[in-house]
């Protein structure tokens, strides 16, 4: 009793004083302008407008045009017309998180939408366009961390504080993926954000795939692909500023993204409506700004507390070049590739481990662990560099001994390479398994 009168007292610190007022002056497409305000709004601020029937409707400013504020809305502009009434929000955009979110799913404004009943907010505001810790404060990555598929742990190998990318089409199970190391992976909080997801998507991901257990240290910020562009894109802020509470108490957190390519494109749908000049595929040039301030977020902290981040690139067309997840790659601190050709011919996770890097390794590995690896490596891509001759026929045992090994080991380390969804192995079974299949001596 006496926690819920505190944070009603916070609440009723945090009401303003006073208000300012403006009128919607125009509605064109996306954009909403309002005059009587302009000089009191700034790039980012916020503004909420009383539609008709008296609904209530976020706004944030984008722009201005000849003296007037342009917004978008966080909802529908049904209902917005010509002189209806918009409210001045002072500040700018924060979430009040607290430690009774764990197991909670919220929406891109820190609202509980699963039907629990409301959320306790914080006593401290955590701003929703937060800025990264300083570069020369932060910490480096901390110790290797169990991920809980082999594959990964094995041949990319990942740190505390580390940020990795997913890189896949659609379909090839990178969904899938993101829930076995929401399960697995050995961390305080899983803090996951939805973006741009398939609405028939979320409640299967929650309670199958990501199951009691991993929802139980979990919160989920969810925005489903019909929501407006702004609540797309501030679904993937809302995620970063929950993981950034958590950090800042002392926690390991994993912050997982699914995905980035929807936040660019909820990113394009903004900057085009506000007068961007298109760039590459349509991107204007703010997406691209926008992208290293939200992933740089991610890492080590100045203090004891980490986010590991895991973000998923949907590649268009399978061409793992296009602009967004070459941007993404020259950001993050390793990629992981998935192809829809080893998802077709039944290996999952269908992670190809030629073209996936982790830039931790070989530092956080040690002299054995390295050589294993190494070893493994150069058979898959001997293998996979003869591989056409093999399947046709027209290679000769005894051509290359490099070869003729690579051929004898090839069906072990891809069924060492598989893993069900169910299946966890943990870091140090994955090299030993590893080890008796090449028949190296362990430990």
């Amino acid at each position: 009793m006496r926690l819920q009168q505190s944070h009603f007292i916070n609440e009723i610190e945090r009401i303003p004083e006073y208000r300012y007022f403006g009128r919607v002056t125009a509605v064109l497409g996306l954009l909403v302008e309002v005059g009587g305000v302009e000089r009191l709004l700034s790039i980012g601020g916020r503004c909420t407008i009383v539609a008709r029937a008296g609904r209530r409707v976020p706004c944030e400013v984008v722009g201005f045009r000849q003296g007037r504020a342009l917004l978008m809305p966080l909802g529908g502009l049904d209902g917005i017309g010509l002189g209806c009434k918009a409210e001045v929000t002072e500040g700018g955009p924060e979430v009040f998180p607290d430690e009774s979110w764990l197991g909670r799913v919220v929406n891109a404004l820190g609202e509980p939408i699963d039907g629990k009943g409301p959320l306790l907010n914080g006593k401290v505001g955590i701003p929703i366009r937060n800025n990264p810790p300083p570069a020369h404060s932060r910490r480096r990555v901390g110790e290797k961390i169990d991920l809980g598929v082999r594959a990964m742990n094995t041949f990319l190998s990942c740190c505390r504080g580390q940020r990795m990318g997913i890189f896949a089409g659609s379909g090839v199970g990178k969904s899938v993926l993101m829930s076995m190391l929401a399960r697995y992976m050995s961390v305080d909080v899983n803090v996951i954000g939805l973006i741009g997801e398939r609405g028939r998507e979320v409640q299967e991901f929650i309670t199958e795939d990501l199951g009691e257990d991993g929802m139980a240290r979990s919160v989920v910020v969810v925005a489903t692909s019909d929501e407006a562009p702004l609540m797309r894109r501030q679904s993937a802020y809302m995620t970063m500023s929950i993981a950034e509470y958590f950090r800042d108490r002392g926690k390991n957190v994993m912050c997982m993204m699914d995905s980035v390519t929807r936040f660019a494109m909820a990113q394009r749908e903004i900057g085009l409506s506000a007068g961007e000049p298109p760039t590459t595929k349509g991107y204007p040039p703010t997406t691209f700004a926008e992208l290293p301030r939200l992933l740089e977020r991610a890492g080590p902290g100045v203090g004891e507390g980490n986010i590991t981040g895991l973000f998923t690139v949907l590649v268009d067309g399978d061409d793992h070049n296009e602009p967004i997840a070459d941007a993404v790659r020259g950001i993050l601190d390793g990629h992981i590739v998935m192809e829809r050709a080893i998802g077709e011919r039944g290996r999952y996770p269908a992670i190809n481990i030629l073209r996936s890097v982790s830039r931790t390794m070989p530092g956080c590995n040690t002299d054995r662990e390295n050589a294993l690896v190494g070893r493994a490596r150069r058979l898959l891509s001997a293998y996979n560099d003869m591989a056409e001759m093999i399947r046709l026929g027209a290679y000769r045992r005894g051509s290359d001994p490099l070869v003729d090994e690579a051929i004898e080991y090839n069906p072990a380390i891809e069924a060492f390479l598989k893993q069900g969804k169910r299946e966890r192995t943990d870091m140090a079974t994955g090299y030993a398994q590893l080890a008796e299949i090449l028949g190296e001596p362990w430990p």
